[in-house]
């Protein structure tokens, strides 16, 4: 019973950090995102 409960728990640890490590990498993606948004709208109102 013991073993169980610690592979059970070994598993949900598992799984929480990898939906944590899931929604890092999908923030960076966005804050990347913007960053050449902003970066493109900067060299365009400099070309103007």
């Amino acid at each position: 019973m013991t073993n169980r409960l610690a592979v059970l728990t070994t598993i949900l640890a598992g799984a929480l950090m990898l939906s944590a490590c899931a929604n890092t990498v999908r923030g960076v993606g966005r804050d990347v995102g913007n960053t050449v948004d902003a970066t493109g709208a900067a060299v365009n109102d400099v070309a103007r």
